[in-house]
């Protein structure tokens, strides 16, 4: 008769050490057989109390600052990964604010998965904002440079 591949016992006893440690999963394993046993972690809720706090008059700001991702002239990350304003360390920086760039140019580097990806300009005209510092990581959409 074939051996038993599930054993009662050993689960519920990874369980006892699971909730004993507070561990959310463990592995065990003996020649053929694997045991893995896991469970969610429990939420962490933190309570802060609230402290009364004065209403103090605030004044609006004269325009609230727009999403630069929405702005004509930015330009968005393709991918997720790290910026690199220059293409070592050492080297000056591709493009400065106040510089005129081509259509084509490369503004900086994204390093996604060990591999750097040149991000070129669009459209000629004049590097208005650099939003990102060399080395900061960047999401999908996300403004990295404003060209008027």
């Amino acid at each position: 008769m074939s051996r038993l591949l599930v054993d009662a016992d050993a689960i519920r006893a990874l369980a006892d050490i699971l909730t004993e440690t507070g561990l959310t999963e463990i592995e065990i394993a003996e020649k053929d057989n694997r045991i893995r046993v896991a469970r969610a972690a429990a939420p962490q809720v933190h309570a802060v109390p609230a402290a009364p706090v004065a209403a103090a008059p605030v004044a609006a700001p004269a325009a609230a600052p727009a999403d630069p991702a929405k702005h004509p002239g930015a330009v968005t990350s393709p991918m997720v990964g790290v910026a690199y304003l220059a293409p070592d360390p050492g080297s000056p920086p591709f493009v400065t604010e106040g510089q005129s760039v081509a259509a084509g140019q490369t503004l900086m580097l994204i390093e996604a998965m060990k591999t750097f990806n040149q991000i070129r300009a669009p459209r000629a005209g004049t590097l208005t904002r650099l939003l990102v510092a060399s080395g900061d990581p960047v999401e999908f959409g996300e403004a990295l440079a404003i060209i008027e």
